[in-house]
């Protein structure tokens, strides 16, 4: 059983969506992540070196959200959770969740989101 670390409610301001509204003016979005590792080591030794820095984790997903625009915020969660694995191999898993709470839909809403997941299994087996 793996233990988990968890990011929630990270204000980023982006230019991400299809309009060039979005991509000329941008809008905040929200991320939340969850990390999967085993933390039994860190906290036998204390040692931050064992486990995930978060505010290092946090820089990585405010750098993607706030850096080149994307159309699909899809493509921007993806890239989160993919930039995650790369930098932090002790991880088993990550789920990103990205909210983009002004999203442009004529209808009264509380929230859009995406989430991408990906592990350590999946991606040796390319899926």
């Amino acid at each position: 059983m793996a233990d988990r670390i968890e990011l929630k409610g990270l204000e980023c301001f982006g230019y991400h969506g299809v309009f060039e509204a979005e991509k000329r003016e941008g809008q905040p979005f929200i991320v939340d992540l969850a990390c999967w590792l085993d933390f039994n080591q860190a906290a036998a030794t204390d040692d931050l070196q064992l486990t995930v820095n978060y505010a290092e984790l946090a820089a990585l997903a405010h750098g993607i959200v706030t850096g080149p625009s994307r159309d699909l915020i899809e493509t921007v969660a993806t890239e989160i959770a993919e930039s995650v694995m790369r930098e932090f191999p002790q991880l088993h898993a990550v789920e990103v969740t990205l909210h983009k709470p002004q999203a442009p839909i004529p209808l009264q809403f509380q929230d859009v989101a995406v989430v991408a997941r990906r592990s350590r299994k999946s991606m040796r087996s390319g899926s």
